[in-house]
C-alpha cells in the first residue's frame, strides 16, 4: 500500500515538473532557476518527511519539535530585527503560534495512516494551488497580504487535493464521508495558516522569514500549512474520536 501511495507521488510530481516547465519557459532564466530551485527542494523535503512518517514515525515527532522550536525563533527574530516593535501583535502572535504548535505535536504522534493521509492531502493542496495558480490564476484574494494567491489557485488545489483524498482514503480508518471532512479541515486550516504566516511578515515588512531552505525562505515560510493543518486534525480527532 506505501509502496503504490509513493508511486502516486511520484506521478503528481511528474505532472507538477511538466506544469512547471510550461510556467517558466518564457520567464527570464534567473526567475526560471530560482522556481527549478524551490521545486526541486520541495521534491526533497516532501521526500524526507514522507519517509520519516512511514519508516520510522518518532523521526517526524523529532520534525515536528524541530520545526516548532525553529519557527518560533523565527517570530522572534523578526519581532528583534524591527526594533521590537508591535509588541502586542508579536506577543498575541506566539500564543496563536504556540496553540497550533501543540495541536501539531499531538498530530506528529498519532496512527502513521492518519498522519500520512492527512499530510498528503495538504502537500496535494499546497502544490497544486501554487501550480494552477501560475497557470490560470487571474482574480487576487489578499494582495496586500499574499500577492500570490489567486482564486484559480485556491479552487485548483482544492479540488486536485479534495480528488486525491479518495485515492488515498484506503491510509484512513475512518468513512469516506469522516475522510471528506478531514480533508476539508485540513486544506481550509492550511490556508488559512499559510494566510496568517503572511500577514505576520508583512506586519514587520519582510519577504521571508529566513534563508535557511533555497527557494522557499525559512521554516514558518515552508510549513506554516503543515502547523496548522496538523492542529485541524488533532482537534478533529479531539472532537470526533473514532
Amino acid at each position: 500500500m506505501i509502496q503504490t501511495i509513493y508511486y502516486i507521488i511520484l506521478i503528481y510530481f511528474l505532472l507538477g515538473g511538466i506544469a512547471f516547465y510550461f510556467i517558466n519557459r518564457k520567464k527570464e532564466p534567473a526567475v526560471a532557476r530560482e522556481s527549478y530551485t524551490k521545486f526541486g527542494v520541495y521534491f526533497l523535503i516532501i521526500n524526507a518527511l514522507f519517509f520519516s512518517i512511514t519508516i520510522n514515525s518518532l523521526a517526524f515527532h523529532f520534525i515536528a519539535v524541530f520545526i516548532i522550536a525553529g519557527g518560533l525563533l523565527e517570530l522572534t527574530s523578526l519581532y528583534r530585527n524591527s526594533g521590537f516593535r508591535n509588541k502586542r501583535f508579536f506577543l498575541f502572535s506566539v500564543v496563536f503560534f504556540v496553540v497550533l504548535s501543540i495541536g501539531f505535536f499531538s498530530f506528529s504522534g498519532f496512527d502513521k495512516g492518519l498522519i500520512l493521509f492527512s499530510f498528503l492531502v495538504l502537500s496535494i493542496f499546497d502544490s497544486f494551488s501554487q501550480i494552477t495558480g501560475q497557470l490560470w490564476g487571474r482574480k487576487k484574494l489578499f494582495p496586500e497580504i499574499s500577492p500570490k494567491k489567486t482564486v484559480g489557485g485556491l479552487v485548483g488545489g482544492t479540488f486536485v487535493a479534495l480528488g486525491s483524498s479518495f485515492l488515498l482514503k484506503d491510509l484512513y480508518a475512518g468513512s469516506t464521508v469522516s475522510a471528506l471532512v478531514l480533508a476539508v479541515g485540513v486544506i481550509a486550516f492550511a490556508f488559512a495558516g499559510d494566510l496568517s504566516a503572511s500577514f505576520y511578515k508583512r506586519k514587520f515588512g519582510v519577504k521571508d522569514y529566513s534563508k535557511l531552505i533555497p527557494g522557499h525562505g525559512g521554516l514558518l515560510d515552508r510549513f506554516d500549512s503543515l502547523i496548522a493543518g496538523g492542529a485541524w486534525v488533532a482537534l478533529y480527532v479531539q472532537l470526533f474520536s473514532f
